[in-house]
């Protein structure tokens, strides 16, 4: 059976990784960009030997044991501990909402369990018992003087809508803590490739077994595929099929780079920017990923990027589904589509309309080789 694997990222290639090392299996890879890795992908800036993460940064961090151990087949990580920081009316707070956050902004010292009742105070003012969008939730977990001044402008920006028309669910993912932990990411293994992401795809991909063809559009190559071909597709959902169902909404994003002249230019490897008047929403510095690389990171020259939010249009990068009920019950449609085929996989983070991490994109990837991959050809997944 011939094997076709659409996309990539980390969950085609490791797809095809564990079908070429443990099925024994010919395998292509077919991906439209010209490089491997997805959105993941990294290269070193020409100029100053910065490595770079071309669409956005990207931190490994996961609380799987069985993610974790099979990430480091391919690469050593660094101890890399993720801390973000946001800018809001001239000043700059830690991000997540912290302890440090809450003095900072109230201008009052308190303990834990002061701040805790004082921010229960500020939520009883509103009296949200049942929230039914992201702005009530968010002001049901820390009050609306924190929301208002570092929630709603950034969220306005990065979905380009009023809060009160976005899904509860969407908070949720923020952290929130009334003590001194600044650490963005609360799992036990994290950090940056030692190496780089782009050689953790060179690594994944390089076996004889498996094909790479970049530059390579599944619609270019569909018409030359047999019957008996299985197609594991990580793209769009409703392109593969042409749009019959309508089209699914995502949020995309758009990168300023530059070269700043000066060996550190803002402190931190990501700056957010909660005020709606500044236009990006956040901006990464690349170098502070790596600080043992001693060359780059000591450089009089430093790469910075902003990221800008945008709604998505057909040739952009799609970023974030946008999992509202309406979107939901489309993509269900389209999953029944696909699902009805029996030489058909949907996955990924686009083929499944998902907005995972690495690693939980990871940890899927092996869950869809042990259970659907892996028996269509006799054999065990162990």
């Amino acid at each position: 059976m011939q094997t076709i694997i659409v996309g990539a990222g980390f969950w085609g290639a490791v797809i095809a990784e564990r079908m070429a090392s443990v099925l024994n299996e010919d395998v292509t890879v077919i991906d439209a960009r010209p490089h491997a890795g997805g959105n993941c992908y990294s290269s070193v800036d020409a100029e100053t030997g910065i490595e770079c993460h071309r669409y956005g940064s990207h931190i490994f961090h996961t609380s799987s044991e069985e993610v974790w151990t099979y990430i480091n087949r391919f690469s050593a990580f660094n101890n890399y501990q993720h801390k973000v920081f946001t800018m809001c009316q001239g000043r700059v707070y830690t991000m997540p909402i912290n302890l440090s956050t809450i003095e900072s902004f109230y201008g009052r010292h308190m303990t834990p369990a002061e701040a805790e009742a004082f921010l229960q105070s500020e939520i009883a003012r509103d009296r949200i018992e049942n929230p039914a969008n992201l702005e009530e939730k968010a002001i049901s977990l820390i009050g609306r003087p924190l929301y208002e001044a570092f929630i709603r402008g950034y969220t306005h920006k990065q979905w380009e809508h009023d809060p009160k028309l976005l899904p509860a669910h969407i908070i949720t993912r923020l952290p929130f803590r009334t003590n001194y932990n600044a650490n963005y990411f609360a799992d036990p293994w994290q950090g940056i490739p030692l190496d780089g992401y782009f050689k953790i795809f060179e690594r994944m991909l390089d076996h004889p077994r498996i094909t790479l063809r970049l530059n390579t559009s599944f619609e270019s190559i569909k018409d030359q595929l047999g019957e008996d071909t299985l197609v594991i597709y990580t793209g769009l959902p409703d392109k593969l099929f042409e749009y019959e169902y309508g089209e699914l909404e995502w949020r995309s994003l758009r990168f300023e780079w530059e070269v700043q002249e000066v060996s550190d230019w803002q402190g931190t490897s990501v700056m957010n920017y909660a005020d709606t008047d500044v236009p990006w929403t956040r901006i990464h510095e690349f170098k502070h990923y790596h600080p043992e690389r001693k060359v780059p990171f000591s450089s009089k020259k430093t790469v910075i990027c902003c990221e800008y939010s945008r709604t998505w249009q057909r040739g952009d990068e799609a970023y974030y589904p946008v999992n509202d009920e309406k979107n939901n019950a489309l993509y269900a449609r389209y999953l029944a589509r696909a699902e009805a085929q029996p030489n058909l996989i949907l996955g990924g983070r686009l083929g499944a309309y998902r907005y995972w991490d690495m690693d939980k994109a990871i940890a899927d990837a092996l869950k869809t080789f042990r259970e659907k991959i892996a028996p269509r050809f006799g054999k065990s997944a162990l």
